[in-house]
């Protein structure tokens, strides 16, 4: 048995801008470890990623919209970066509504580089210490928290934060999203 069997995460992106490796390392080694993964664009069009921001990387059918999933159907949700992407999620109602609902619920949050603007935005950092690419300390501070430069920090405050910085620290980020899951070291 993989040590997410049984586990339904949810992935927001647009539909252009996502960092290549942010959204395509996490669905993929979720899965491998046995999760649902789930993921959800603005709209039912293909998800063009890039790669440093500007150039193309691989394409993602979504498998539904932002607009139609629920955090209750859902036990974590995953945010990744891409400045662009980033900072459309954050002018999304419906991704800044499914961020306060799951850190409402208590449900794990996780976020990489840009994604912590979404964070930002839906209000949920207040006290909290987090991560994310440096360009986003100032944003971060103004929104009631500590930013701190290390490659993953999970925030156990009322409901589970878990953030990095850039790709390099995936191997950390997904980790952490395993262990808040599972209770256990990945």
């Amino acid at each position: 048995m993989a040590t997410l069997d049984g586990k339904k995460i949810l992935v927001i992106a647009t539909n252009y801008g996502v960092e290549q490796d942010e959204i395509v390392v996490p669905v993929d080694q979720l899965r491998e470890r046995g999760a649902s993964v789930t993921v959800a664009a603005q709209e039912t069009d293909t998800i063009q990623t890039l790669v440093g921001d500007k150039d193309p990387g691989k394409t993602l059918d979504p498998d539904t919209t932002l607009a139609t999933v629920s955090a209750g159907d859902f036990d974590a949700l995953v945010v990744p970066g891409g400045t662009i992407n980033a900072d459309n999620l954050r002018l999304d109602k419906s991704a800044v509504r499914l961020v306060k609902s799951f850190a409402e619920a208590g449900k794990p949050v996780a976020a990489i580089c840009h994604g912590p603007w979404t964070l930002v935005e839906a209000g949920v950092l207040q006290g909290r210490t987090i991560t994310s690419y440096p360009s986003l300390q100032t944003d971060v501070r103004n929104a009631g928290a500590e930013w701190v430069d290390q490659e993953v920090q999970v925030d156990d405050t009322n409901g589970t934060l878990i953030t990095s910085r850039t790709p390099d620290d995936l191997p950390a980020f997904v980790d952490a999203i395993e262990t808040s899951l599972t209770g256990a070291s990945a």
